[in-house]
């Protein structure tokens, strides 16, 4: 199942970053530490193109250091780019934000050219808990829970830095299906838009790869590796005392566990992508997108022929120049035609 969630407010929140990004500055775009690739919204790249932008990995604290450090490799590579890795709770740590976009425009600053940096990012990615850090005092609203940011802030760290906060946003359509379950296990998608069970057992799939230590560890499971995404939900219900009558495991209960665990920490340090998986999940993803769209397409032209909304391709002309057979029997047969024997006196 895909999983898709753009409610109202995101397309408000497009529109004011639309009309925002042209006296901004830097944009500073935060990402989930533990899923970089899946995090970066490239619908936010389209639109903050013309500026130069800070990543910052947020939540470095939650993520897998031996993976943290190849995606700000990653990050840094690109052209008018610079990334980051901080915890967001950490107030001297996010002291390095300011001084970063500072070195992105060296230009600004000043109370002629104040600082103007717009911060973005998917729901649930600790915007909030940052600025909070930044000023030292609750300046916005901070939950886990996706969409808590709906309206757009400005706030002041210093007389000549502006912030503009805006509305955690997704993208319309997610392609990468594997992206889509990793937003949906971090809590960056509303809970009305996925099965907690198919979320669960996705993670599970992949955990048991490089973390199955930290699953047996959490769950004092004794295999891991050998058992099938359903049997090892099931054994970690049973673990846990996710019971129903009779003793049989409830798997909801279990999945809420199991994602509850990975947004908390209860599993470790985890990271949930390396950027080669994040580009083979992209490139199929786009693929199977550019199929879709052929196909789509082909729909779409012959719904037109049907309702006459576009003329149907004439068909190709006839170029064949041989004799009509059946013409060439008629004149055989006419009465006008005369046998050579006929013409004899």
């Amino acid at each position: 199942m895909a999983i898709q969630w753009f409610p109202g407010h995101m397309h408000l929140t497009k529109q004011v970053i639309t009309e925002r990004i042209k006296a901004i500055d830097v944009v500073i775009e935060l990402l989930d530490a533990r899923l970089p690739g899946s995090s970066a919204n490239p619908m936010l790249a389209q639109l903050t193109a013309s500026r130069p932008t800070l990543k910052v990995l947020n939540k470095q604290d939650m993520a897998d250091p031996l993976r943290t450090a190849p995606w700000l490799t990653h990050y840094n590579s690109q052209p008018g780019t610079r990334a980051i890795a901080l915890d967001s709770s950490d107030t001297a740590a996010a002291q390095r934000l300011i001084a970063s976009c500072r070195a992105l425009a060296p230009l600004r600053g000043g109370m002629v050219k104040p600082m103007r940096v717009l911060i973005c990012g998917i729901p649930n990615v600790g915007k909030s808990t940052l600025i909070n850090s930044l000023v030292r005092k609750r300046a916005a609203k901070a939950a886990d829970e996706a969409g808590v940011t709906k309206a757009e802030q400005r706030i002041s760290l210093a007389d000549d830095f502006y912030l503009y906060d805006t509305p955690g946003m997704l993208w319309p359509r997610i392609i990468v299906a594997k992206s889509g379950y990793n937003l949906a296990a971090s809590g960056a998608v509303g809970r009305n838009a996925f099965d907690d069970e198919e979320v669960a057992l996705e993670l599970l799939d992949y955990l048991k790869g490089p973390y199955a230590d930290r699953l047996q560890a959490r769950y004092k499971l004794s295999e891991v590796t050998g058992l099938s995404d359903d049997e090892l939900l099931t054994e970690i219900g049973r673990k846990r005392g996710a019971l129903q009558s009779g003793g049989r495991v409830n798997t909801q209960k279990a999945a809420e566990l199991v994602i509850n665990d990975f947004r908390t920490g209860q599993l470790g340090p985890i990271t949930l992508e390396t950027p080669e998986e994040f580009d083979l999940w992209l490139a199929a993803g786009q693929k199977l997108d550019a199929e879709r769209q052929v196909k789509k397409d082909a729909i779409e032209l012959n719904r037109l022929i049907k309702f006459k909304k576009i003329p149907r391709p004439p068909r190709a002309p006839n170029t064949d120049t041989r004799q009509d057979p059946s013409q060439d029997q008629s004149q055989d047969t006419s009465s006008d035609a005369l046998t050579p024997d006929e013409t004899q006196p």
